[in-house]
């Protein structure tokens, strides 16, 4: 068995798939390195990925696949997966080689231990078109460093501190046994793999490392806001898949207050950028949509919308009239900078 399986989802990604994948190779024997070619048509990753087979063999495995989108492309890495542990990580993306040593070190310490881990955590770097200072996302405030840890013992949880799919590696058998079933041919996915996993996650591990390099400046990229708008029926496709899995189980997630605290947190994050996305794209149909929305919630929990209407965020975005719509604009401009949005 392998430490680690590592899901590279392509699709038409010849132009940046190499960096990527280089990066990951220097992992060695310990690594398995699944390139899952999401029906590319248009360029050369499907003999790129073949090419990286060919030359690491029981390392690199290329799979070939009918185009489903991002979230097909990871469920096809989780059913196919050998390894221990498993990490997602982005075509257009890398990681650091000093920290991914790191990361496989502990790992392989962890796996040998009395306790089983269920989810490492490391930092993540945005790497910005353009910008010479890059942010790191750190989570040392609310993770103990250097100890195997539970949600009991993390520290309180502020609206600004969410674990994104570039910070996290599962367990592998965690992500079969939960039910984890991204939907096909659906954008923003990734906040579901870091969401419905979260309640069968019992022992944690933050590594303070920084080990993921999130590139942001591509104008096709999903984060890049006017592509968000033009997707935003899949944002609250989403959207709506979290009120549902949270509300479900919300009765469970009541008996851990960290947790519980921490995916109530996130699901707010997600009504914002839905909602702010809505009232930036400024027709009268996704007006009426991120109405929609909050009646959404509301009819599933009518506790649960009250503590987010009311609250900062709620509040925030769903100001009066187009004086309204244009403070809440600014608003979100202000949580962006605050909580860290894209």
């Amino acid at each position: 068995m392998k430490l680690l399986s590592i899901t590279v989802p392509c699709y038409n990604s010849e132009a940046y798939m190499h960096k990527c994948i280089d990066s990951l190779l220097v992992g060695g024997d310990d690594v398995e390195i699944l390139i899952v070619d999401d029906g590319s048509a248009k360029d050369r990753t499907g003999e790129i990925a073949d090419e990286y087979e060919a030359q690491f063999p029981g390392i690199v495995k290329a799979i070939h696949k009918e185009n489903g989108g991002h979230g097909s492309a990871v469920n096809t890495g989780i059913a196919c997966a050998s390894g221990l542990f498993f990490k997602v990580v982005d075509s257009d993306d890398w990681v650091k080689e000093d920290a991914y040593h790191q990361v496989l070190d502990k790992l392989r310490e962890l796996a040998g231990g009395n306790r089983m881990l269920d989810m490492m955590v490391c930092n993540f770097v945005y790497e910005k078109e353009g910008e010479k200072r890059k942010k790191v996302m750190r989570y040392r405030h609310i993770l103990p460093e250097n100890k195997m840890l539970t949600w009991e013992e993390c520290h309180h949880f502020i609206k600004g501190h969410y674990i994104l799919m570039h910070s996290v590696i599962f367990r592998t058998r965690l992500l079969r046994e939960c039910g984890l079933k991204l939907p096909e041919h659906t954008f923003y996915v990734d906040n579901l793999y870091v969401f419905e996993p979260l309640p069968y996650v019992k022992n944690l591990y933050y590594l303070d490392v920084n080990l993921y390099r999130y590139y942001i400046g591509r104008e096709d990229q999903s984060v890049n806001e006017s592509v968000m708008i033009s997707r935003i029926d899949q944002q609250i496709k989403v959207n709506k898949i979290m009120i549902d899995y949270f509300v479900d189980h919300k009765s469970e997630l009541l008996k851990n207050k960290r947790l519980y605290q921490y995916m109530r947190n996130y699901l707010e994050i997600i009504m914002t950028v839905s909602s702010a996305l809505l009232i930036r794209s400024n027709t009268e149909e996704h007006l009426e949509a991120k109405k929609e929305l909050w009646g959404y919630l509301k009819n599933k929990d009518r506790i649960l919308y009250l503590q987010m209407r009311n609250g900062i965020m709620g509040n925030a975005m769903n100001l009066p009239g187009k004086g309204g719509r244009k403070l809440s604009v600014e608003g979100y401009k202000i949580c962006q900078k605050i909580f860290k949005f894209n």
